[in-house]
């Protein structure tokens, strides 16, 4: 199964041109090289709940298989990118959220500030990474360990149930 994607960054300062997107081209890269991943596009919005959460949804009904977000999950009040995902989700993964925040802990004390989230919507999985190129990175490697056993399952294939 090639898996279609979409990242979408979360940034005010990137949205207006301030800094370049680093962290959602790097999740794109590794997603297309690591997983032959098929992502059909990365898109930069404000961190604004509305745009992330219209964004999310439109994918979600495109059919991608996977969107990661990647920004707006820590502690500025202009974070809202779990929030926004909460309006999408139907069903929290919450395992993959601690999976990846243990991860990151390995790593760094700071990625307890993260409030990632994940979830599935429809036959879609979304999840919140940090905007960092380093946990992006570690996030990235580590989910590709069960990406398509869970999508397979979300998907409803009959053989991912089996032993």
């Amino acid at each position: 199964m090639r898996i279609r994607a979409a990242i979408l960054v979360a940034s005010d300062r990137i949205s207006r041109g301030v800094e370049q997107d680093r962290s959602g081209a790097l999740a794109a890269q590794l997603l297309a090289e690591v997983a032959d991943a098929d992502v059909a596009e990365v898109r930069v919005v404000p961190d604004e709940l509305e745009r992330i959460a219209e964004t999310l949804r439109e994918w979600c009904a495109e059919g991608m298989d996977l969107i990661l977000t990647v920004g707006g999950t820590g502690f500025s009040p202009r974070d809202v990118t779990p929030e926004a995902t909460r309006t999408v989700i139907e069903r929290e993964a919450p395992g993959i959220s601690t999976a990846l925040l243990v991860r990151g802990l390995e790593s760094t004390p700071r990625a307890m500030l993260s409030r990632a989230t994940a979830g599935v919507c429809g036959r879609t999985l979304i999840v919140n990474l940090p905007g960092s190129r380093s946990a992006v990175t570690e996030s990235v490697e580590y989910l590709l360990e069960v990406l398509p056993h869970a999508l397979e399952i979300i998907g409803g294939a009959p053989e991912a149930y089996t032993d």
